[in-house]
């Protein structure tokens, strides 16, 4: 069976799914800290795991749009109150168990208002870690590669 076919039905390509993952940055403490959130039970996939801010690709909306709707629904931070810093590149991954072959369009926003954060009910928890701490952490899959990809994506203006 081919990478890109699924275990139920080995005929049956991978579902293409563009979603969104967003790493928001504090700069006001002592050593800059981004944001990871452990997903609740009521999401869809890889829960308790921890992520950043993440969502699927609304259709017709574009992955820079999709990002800031994330960051409101699930930060409660409004658009003023975070500035995209980078773009990263799209991190693919693979998961036949759920019939998904994942598109993640990385970004690294700074926050201005650290805070003023309130989650909603896709997370259960949040934690500011150091970037190289990530290891520590069940995440969702290629979570790390997404942040490196996002920091050394293209600035934005």
């Amino acid at each position: 069976m081919s990478q890109n076919q699924s275990a139920e039905n080995p005929q049956q390509p991978l579902r293409k799914t563009h979603v969104v993952t967003s790493f928001l940055l504090r700069t006001d403490t002592a050593q800059p800290r981004i944001l990871i959130v452990r997903r609740s039970q009521r999401v869809g996939s890889y829960n308790e795991r921890w992520a950043g801010i993440s969502g699927f690709v609304e259709t017709g909306v574009t992955p820079d749009e999709q990002a800031f709707t994330e960051i409101r629904e699930e930060t409660g931070l409004q658009r003023e109150q975070v500035r995209m810093l980078r773009r990263g590149t799209v991190v693919e991954d693979e998961d036949a168990a759920i019939n998904r072959h994942w598109y993640v369009h990385p970004f690294l926003f700074e926050v201005l208002t650290p805070d003023a954060i309130r989650l909603d009910w896709e997370a259960t928890e949040m934690r500011w870690i150091a970037p190289q701490e990530l290891q520590n952490y069940e995440t969702v899959p290629k979570l790390e590669e997404a942040y490196l990809s996002a920091t050394g994506g293209e600035k934005v203006v």
